[in-house]
């Protein structure tokens, strides 16, 4: 039988992909960076191994006998106090490490996972063919975009099948610990949204994402890349409306709508307060320029016939989230 590997297997879509794969049936090694946060793999009976996409040894003695990879693990921050070293820096040559790793171990496939960052918004509905995003502000859409081309590089260059795939917000349960998309939600159902900030999102629910990836894997075209997400985006007075709909005992108020100027002014503060405490402003000018506005609408028929893509409705995974939020989800909100 044929083992798979994911790496990042204990973050939100590599834990759901795990659990898919060992549904499945599938022979399935779980690569977690730290070998502590074991625990939830464990239950799931599949093999857990160390990898860490900066550490070549490691992937090593992982990928040995291992014919398809998925791989699922990167830094998903959109700010750091160094961005080009924590963000950049371990995507890129994250990506390079893996694919020469996966080469000299005789790996034959590989689904990597990319990011709808990696894609030209500047003709909607996005779509594949428009290429990749020319907007080089930030170091995590710049990792992005360069780490999905050089894994298609590589892949063409060492003879390994690599399929890419750019899922939009992910969110949903199960989780063990909240990731990036789902702070958004739990901040939404917690009312903790103080402003409008006039930016849209495309909620993709995190298990149409990880159903993909098996597919991808067993029929997506070698050197293609495929968006996941729905077709229209949702923005965020619309999702806390959900919020509200679904939880009108408590009390979840709708952020005023605030001029970009004065948006400005606030993330102005913000970034300024970072630097005091070390920690991610909840607003940056960066983004408000990146963001304001945009429609994130997108063309998925290439992954609808492909891929045999069908999303749940982005409002329909939203309530599941903000549910799974609100009643399931006891961890720390970190």
């Amino acid at each position: 039988m044929k083992k798979s590997l994911i790496t990042g297997a204990n973050g939100h879509l590599g834990y759901n992909l795990t659990r898919l794969l060992c549904d499945e049936g599938l022979s399935v090694k779980a690569g977690i960076r730290n070998m502590k946060n074991r625990e939830a793999l464990d239950k799931l009976g599949c093999e857990v191994a160390h990898v860490d996409i900066m550490d070549k040894d490691s992937m090593s003695r992982a990928f040995e006998g291992v014919s398809d990879v998925y791989a699922v693990g990167a830094a998903f921050r959109m700010w750091a106090k160094n961005p080009k070293k924590e963000i950049y820096d371990k995507n890129v040559a994250g990506t390079r490490l893996l694919f020469e790793t996966a080469r000299s171990c005789g790996v034959r496939n590989i689904v990597y996972i990319s990011s709808i960052a990696a894609l030209d918004f500047s003709r909607l509905p996005a779509r594949e063919a428009n290429g990749y995003n020319k907007d080089r502000r930030n170091w995590y859409y710049n990792s992005k975009n360069d780490s999905d081309k050089l894994a298609l590089e590589l892949g063409r260059k060492f003879g390994i099948r690599t399929v890419v795939l750019l899922p939009s917000t992910m969110i949903g349960g199960e989780v063990h610990k909240l990731s990036y998309s789902n702070k958004l939600v739990w901040q939404i159902v917690s009312g903790e949204v103080p402003v409008d900030t006039n930016i849209s999102v495309n909620w993709i629910d995190v298990r149409d994402v990880a159903l993909a990836c098996l597919e991808a894997m067993r029929n997506g075209r070698n050197g293609e890349r495929y968006i996941l997400a729905n077709e229209k985006h949702t923005t965020i007075q619309d999702s806390i409306r959900v919020a509200r709909k679904l939880y009108p005992e408590a009390g979840i108020p709708l952020p005023k709508k605030l001029p970009k100027p004065m948006l400005y002014g606030i993330a102005t503060l913000m970034e300024l307060g970072s630097k005091l405490t070390g920690k991610e402003p909840l607003l940056q000018r960066e983004y408000l320029d990146m963001f304001y506005g945009l429609k994130q609408d997108f063309d998925i028929s290439k992954a609808r016939k492909e891929l045999d893509f069908r999303p749940t409705p982005s409002n329909v995974a939203l309530r599941n989230a903000l549910r799974y939020l609100k009643e399931d989800w006891k961890g720390a909100v970190v």
